[in-house]
């Protein structure tokens, strides 16, 4: 998998102060997309031993909330693995930070993929220019969900945070 940067102490990417993983390789290809430098597969940096230390060294901060996940698609076919894997030992190393993931595709397609058990919030769709509304928290357009993924997997059905 390759990435394009990690940030450090953002807050416009879910609840509190996060670490941002920003992924490359996205094939919805949204019309205003605010990050096209991401869709390239092949952008950025690999995603290695080092790049994970330094989400972990971030994660270990007292202060900081939780990692996102975003890019590009973190859900695009060849980041799956990686992210669900990533997300797992997350889950274990750091019980209490939160993880929140942003995907072009929808709750009802990824429901079952690997990653979701390690997530807590899931903002889904693709952004659509002709629905942007800057006051929306955490998302860009009206048709994105804040999903709650616990209260979602037991429901059976997206259950929306807000």
């Amino acid at each position: 998998m390759q990435y394009h940067n990690i940030t450090t102490d953002d807050m416009l990417n879910g609840e509190g102060l996060r670490v941002v993983l920003w992924v490359a390789g996205c094939s919805h290809a949204c019309p205003g997309c605010h990050n096209p430098v991401t869709w390239d597969p092949c952008g950025g940096l690999e995603f290695d031993e080092s790049a994970k230390k330094e989400l972990y060294e971030q994660l270990s901060h007292s202060y900081i909330n939780g990692i996102t996940y975003s890019g590009g698609d973190p859900l695009y076919n060849g980041n799956r693995q990686v992210i669900a894997e990533l997300a797992k030992e997350i889950r274990k190393r750091y019980p209490n930070k939160t993880q929140w993931l942003y995907t072009g595709y929808e709750w009802e397609e990824i429901r079952e993929e690997a990653v979701i058990p390690y997530l807590d919030v899931v903002v889904d769709g693709r952004y659509l220019e002709e629905q942007a509304d800057a006051l929306l928290h955490w998302r860009g357009s009206k048709n994105q969900r804040v999903i709650d993924v616990r209260k979602s997997l037991e429901a059976g059905e997206a259950i929306c945070r807000e």
